[in-house]
């Protein structure tokens, strides 16, 4: 078994979000994959297989779990499939539904793209919403006045946490095991999205994600594209626009994310990858 090792996000090994990425996973059980990605200890790790032209099947896995969806493994696995093959176009198989996946050069770079499978947003509960403020350690003072904490969904569910400053952002102290417990309880599988918005279509994200057993994510492909999801059902951009998320500063892995907002239907994330050492 190949175990590549891509930083995700960036164009710079020690930037972005580590992931594992495993293109031959045919023969791995799932308790194989877990082993594979605590041992590795990113925040996820994609295990490929079932590889035919044009279509491919991928489970993701953090520390801890199983995880639905996964962007920045996503984005690593077209770079290094793209490395070995050329670019190209495939259709990924993930356990939320079908994910197109694109790679292209530009310039010197492969850059990945993919398109998420259709999002929703929706609210949170009065007494949920209470108990993720109190875990995060945030007051109302802190929230954005004209942007509501919602869920959203783009292969996994995030809740939405826009703050008024970057200040409140940068010094975001969260209650890990609290969260933990929160979100076993809600379903939710993935990180929280604590976004600030630096201009109409510009945001600095940081991401908790306990349930993977991951403090805080460098670079979350997912949130990304819920944030997207989340402008667009609010009314928040005019489509077809674009999203730029930085992230991953606070825990000195800058990442850039991009989100295309169409229309309707889902979310174009991309961004670049660059091979890391073991």
């Amino acid at each position: 078994m190949e175990i590549l090792r891509y930083a995700a996000f960036t164009d710079r090994p020690d930037g972005g979000n580590p992931a594992g990425v495993v293109l031959d996973a045919d023969a791995l059980t799932p308790a194989q994959m877990q082993a594979v990605a605590a041992d590795l200890g990113y925040a996820e790790s994609a295990f490929v297989s079932h590889r035919s032209p044009g279509a491919a099947t991928v489970r993701y896995f953090a520390p801890e779990a199983e995880i639905p969806f996964c962007g920045h493994a996503t984005i690593a696995t077209g770079v290094a499939l793209a490395g070995r093959e050329g670019p190209g176009a495939l259709v990924l198989s993930t356990p939320v539904g079908p994910v197109d996946l694109s790679t292209e050069t530009v310039g010197d770079r492969i850059v990945a793209s993919l398109v998420t499978v259709e999002p929703w947003v929706g609210e949170i509960g009065v007494e949920v919403r209470i108990e993720l403020l109190r875990h995060l350690r945030l007051t109302e003072e802190d929230l954005a006045a004209d942007l509501p904490v919602m869920l959203s969904f783009a292969g996994n569910i995030h809740p939405i946490v826009p703050v008024r400053t970057a200040a409140v952002l940068r010094g975001l102290d969260y209650d890990y095991d609290g969260l933990k417990t929160l979100m076993a309880a809600q379903g939710w599988g993935a990180t929280i999205a604590v976004v600030h918005r630096l201009g109409p279509l510009v945001f600095e994200a940081r991401n908790p994600f306990p349930p993977g057993g991951v403090r805080e994510d460098p670079a979350t492909g997912s949130a990304a594209a819920s944030l997207g999801a989340y402008l667009r059902a609010r009314g928040e951009v005019a489509p077809p626009a674009m999203l730029t998320v930085h992230q991953g500063a606070d825990v000195g892995r800058p990442s850039l994310i991009t989100v295309g907002i169409a229309p309707t239907g889902g979310l174009t994330v991309s961004g670049g990858a660059v091979p890391i050492s073991a």
